[in-house]
């Protein structure tokens, strides 16, 4: 049996660990925190039995993150979800933002939304279960 590759988790640093909880769970309400601790700073592990988000309490306060794709860093990180309607709707509803226009394509859309720090997460359901089609460029 072939062993599939997925990422199990993505670990970020917020300004308030509260309001990055608030996040995800308003995207994922199933998600739950996992573990947590206070070592050299506070952190928690939240999401599901497969994948969770890794979130360390910054030690000092730092400005929104901003998004360069010319420079070196992480843009974003994507979730594929069942779908993206209903998580736009409740962060919506829970005052979040757009951060990108949404792209309805003709095999996924996808939907971006940050966090109270800035960090970008993309929101992509597939319209297809076809893998040429899911990983199609052009429409």
């Amino acid at each position: 049996m072939k062993q599939q590759i997925y990422l199990e988790h993505a670990n970020i640093t917020v300004n308030n660990i509260q309001e990055a909880i608030k996040f995800f769970q308003v995207a994922f309400p199933h998600f739950k925190i996992r573990g947590a601790g206070n070592d050299l700073r506070e952190w928690v592990h939240l999401g599901d039995d497969y994948t969770y988000i890794a979130i360390n309490q910054a030690i000092n306060k730092h400005t929104k993150a901003e998004k360069n794709y010319a420079k070196v860093g992480i843009n974003h990180i994507g979730f594929v979800v069942p779908n993206v309607e209903e998580i736009a709707k409740n962060l919506l509803e829970h005052g979040y933002k757009r951060d990108y226009p949404k792209q309805v394509e003709q095999f996924r859309i996808r939907d971006y939304f940050a966090d109270a720090d800035g960090n970008q997460y993309e929101f992509v359901q597939y319209l297809s279960e076809l893998h040429e089609e899911r990983n199609r460029y052009s429409n």
